[in-house]
């Protein structure tokens, strides 16, 4: 065998070595951390989990919100933007739209569900773009949160693993561990995992830590507060940490519009390049 032949082989070898160590590296599954307390039964894990991805405000929504963004050095900033959401067959359903001065995309649809999906608008403005699993990641507006954030997919993901009962800030919370799905796996190999938490009581979400190979959270998202308006409860404030950089975003809820009939035109990918208008008669609910 000559030494071109020999080279040949020995790369050829290399590449396929690094292939099955990409492929191990994306396997490695942390292990549950199952509560000292209480019971930690796969069944009763699984009727929470279907529970709670039935809930969801009652009829169409639009919401006004702002983006803090808090780095731990340099000059705070705030982007504000609007949220449409709805409920299809296949799960939950947001648009959400940024000022026209903001950076990358100014729209985006959001599907959430066992069945998700993300469209964004193409550069030029004409159409309506998928959004592969490692654009996911990618900053919007600018800021420091992802479509990924928007979406939270994990909440849906199948392999999904009920750790018991724990407690949050105060209040006990059902504890479960997601692992990522095999295109977010390749896409996004140093995640690991998600780790999110559901209130005990209200079967809503209170935390999720995205977790690195080595199980450190390296992405917390909190939910700060609540609010009641229009006979229904919203997420008010949801703070996202970047742990690595201790960079925060604030999202907050500043106006809201609940129990609306808005056109399902809204929510489709191929209207997403046409900004979406409200009826006159609808009103928004200011926040302080």
């Amino acid at each position: 065998m000559n030494a071109r032949r020999i080279g040949r082989y020995t790369v050829c070898g290399l590449a396929f070595f690094l292939a099955l160590t990409a492929v191990a590296e994306r396997r490695i599954r942390p292990e549950p951390r199952y509560a000292f307390t209480g019971s930690a039964d796969p069944v009763e894990g699984r009727r929470i989990l279907a529970e709670f991805r039935q809930l969801g405000l009652a009829g169409d929504y639009a919401l006004d919100f702002s983006l803090r963004v808090m780095p731990r050095r340099g000059d705070e900033r705030t982007v504000t933007g609007r949220l449409y959401g709805t409920r299809n067959e296949v799960g939950p359903l947001s648009l959400v739209e940024f000022p026209a001065a903001t950076e990358g995309a100014r729209r985006i649809l959001v599907q959430n569900g066992p069945q998700s999906a993300v469209w964004t608008v193409a550069r030029d403005g004409t159409d309506a773009v998928a959004v592969g699993a490692a654009q996911l990641f990618s900053p919007l507006a600018g800021t420091d949160l992802t479509a990924f954030d928007l979406q939270m997919p994990f909440l849906f993901w199948p392999d999904c693993v009920f750790e018991g009962v724990v407690s949050v800030r105060g209040r006990p919370a059902h504890r479960f561990l997601a692992y990522p799905p095999d295109e977010i796996a390749a896409a996004r190999p140093a995640l690991a995992g998600v780790r999110f938490y559901l209130d005990t009581q209200f079967n809503a979400l209170v935390q999720a830590e995205e977790l690195g190979p080595d199980e450190t959270p390296v992405k917390t998202i909190s939910v700060i507060d609540l609010k009641r308006t229009q006979d229904q409860w919203i997420v008010r404030t949801i703070d996202l940490r970047d742990e690595a950089t201790r960079n925060k975003t604030r999202f907050r809820i500043t106006g809201a519009a609940l129990n609306l009939q808005l056109p399902r035109v809204v929510f489709s990918p191929a209207h997403l390049p046409v900004p979406p208008e409200l009826d006159a008669s609808v009103k928004f609910e200011v926040f302080n």
